[in-house]
């Protein structure tokens, strides 16, 4: 079983004026099942993408194995899934029962490989291209993000078929998908990259510890900074007043101590500030919710289903009371957000059955799974009259970085995207939330931050996501559509 070797690997891109990675160290088994965790923006593709050698980088990386990336380019989707699965893995018309082998661990009908490649749903996608990854068992198999899209029963799927593999670095922020298919954890930190061994759960407990450790120092840290930063001042307004009462080589002399002082002070504040590295968040999130008054129910759906063509959605009967999360879970494909999107009046191609009837003039903050911001933050905060400040505020405490404030949301990555998304729904005066899969590409402290400020604000909700840990915490209600 072979090894990979990271020594003193640093790497930024080109517009960047600090390091990604500094003089990064890491020795890893081929026989691991590694989660990369980390916040968005910290490098976890990055990390993969030097592994593949696609990003010029300082330092050494030493090898015997062969990467596999998921997920591939696909060059052509209009093509039949088998010409699709022939190209990327380079096997012959005879060879392919390897690949069918892995679609029937993947729960996936073998005769998905005679359809054209564009008309699979996310989830189907996500299985071929895990199938022809893992058909190779010389690969060391990389994967970023295979479970955003997939519902609960393909995560699920997905979970079983990586337990029966091994030797992979999985990207997710799935809590329960990690713990199930993970034996190892490579965490990208604020200052550094470390390596636990054990799940998700093994990590997080680790990383509380080193939190609550750090916070119990912050207040008399912070108060040594302020009296060592007091003392720095103190000592140039005296060695500024010995120079210009004494002019001659006796004052020079006392400025130049000041000086030297002065610089050892500094350093011991660096020192200082260096202890608190790697706290990730400083302030909890919050949401600009406003309760409806005088009114109970918010929102009732009486024996809705939606046609068109040959698309029916089940039909569903549900309230959402005053303060409270209400959960639509459903296979992919089944209808939720065709369903979010008839309750907020969205012109679409179906004939609606059934009612919808919400309370007088409520206000709704809608967080859409398609994410179509565009601009910078400044233009979206003026399209909608939000406070500009307030979503850079929530920005912060999401972990986003500064140096992206100016920059078009469209060109960032889809992490960064979420979370301007989020920030503004977060920062909309609203009395109903509708979330559609809040938590796509998301990392897991966000998806922690997401979960506590709706547990601490207790909001009116209709939630869809795929989460097992959001929709178990948050949820007073779940929602079932299921077909008949």
């Amino acid at each position: 079983m072979g090894t990979i070797q990271v020594k003193n690997v640093s790497f930024k891109y080109p517009a960047m004026v600090n390091n990604i990675f500094e003089s990064l160290n890491l020795k890893i088994d081929a026989g691991w099942k590694l989660g990369l965790i980390g916040r968005n923006g910290r490098g976890k593709t990055t990390l993969l993408k030097i592994l593949l050698g696609q990003l010029t980088y300082q330092g050494q990386i030493t090898s015997d194995l062969n990467f596999y990336y998921y997920p591939q380019t696909i060059g052509n989707k209009k093509l039949p899934t088998r010409i699709v699965v022939q190209e990327l893995s380079g096997l012959a018309e005879y060879d392919l029962w390897k690949i069918e082998v892995e679609l029937e661990k993947l729960q996936l009908d073998i005769k998905i490989l005679d359809q054209e490649f564009a008309t699979l749903s996310p989830g189907e996608r996500t299985k071929v291209l895990l199938a022809v990854m893992f058909a190779d068992e010389s690969g060391f198999q990389l994967l970023d993000e295979p479970t955003n899209h997939l519902d609960i029963t393909g995560r699920q799927v997905v979970a079983d078929y990586l337990r029966n593999k091994q030797g992979f670095i999985v990207i997710s922020h799935d809590k329960a998908f990690l713990n199930s298919v993970i034996d190892h954890v490579i965490s990208i930190d604020r200052q550094d990259v470390s390596i636990y061994r054990g799940n998700f759960d093994t990590w997080q407990t680790a990383i509380d510890q080193q939190n609550n450790l750090e916070q119990n120092q912050k207040k008399q840290l912070r108060n040594d900074i302020r009296r060592l930063h007091q003392t720095a001042v103190e000592r140039k307004n005296w060695a500024q007043k010995s120079e210009a009462q004494n002019p001659d080589s006796t004052g020079k002399k006392m400025m130049k101590k000041s000086q030297t002082v002065a610089k050892r002070v500094n350093q011991k504040i660096i020192a200082k500030q260096a202890l608190l590295k790697n706290i990730e968040v400083e302030a909890p999130l919050t949401l600009n919710y406003h309760p409806v008054l005088h009114h109970q129910t918010v929102l009732k759906v009486n024996n809705l289903s939606l046609q068109c063509d040959r698309i029916t959605t089940p039909t569903i009967s549900f309230e959402i009371e005053a303060n409270q999360v209400v959960s639509l879970v459903g296979n992919n494909g089944i209808g939720k957000t065709t369903i979010f999107k008839q309750l907020l009046g969205i012109a679409q191609p179906f004939k609606q059955t059934g009612t919808i009837d919400f309370v007088k003039d409520i206000k709704i903050s809608y967080l859409s799974q398609e994410n179509e911001l565009v601009g910078t933050i400044k233009q979206i905060a003026t399209k909608r009259e939000l406070e500009v400040e307030l979503i850079y505020s929530n920005l912060r405490k999401l972990g986003f970085e500064r140096v992206l404030f100016d920059q078009p949301v469209e060109k960032m990555s889809q992490g960064q995207k979420q979370k301007v998304a989020l920030a503004v729904s977060l920062s909309e005066e609203a009395n109903l939330y509708l979330w559609d899969e809040p938590l796509n590409y998301l990392d897991v402290i966000t998806r922690q931050q997401i979960i506590e400020v709706i547990e601490r604000q207790h909001p009116t909700m209709l939630l869809v996501d795929h989460d097992q840990d959001l929709i178990e915490t948050v949820a007073n209600q779940v929602v079932r559509l299921e077909n008949v």
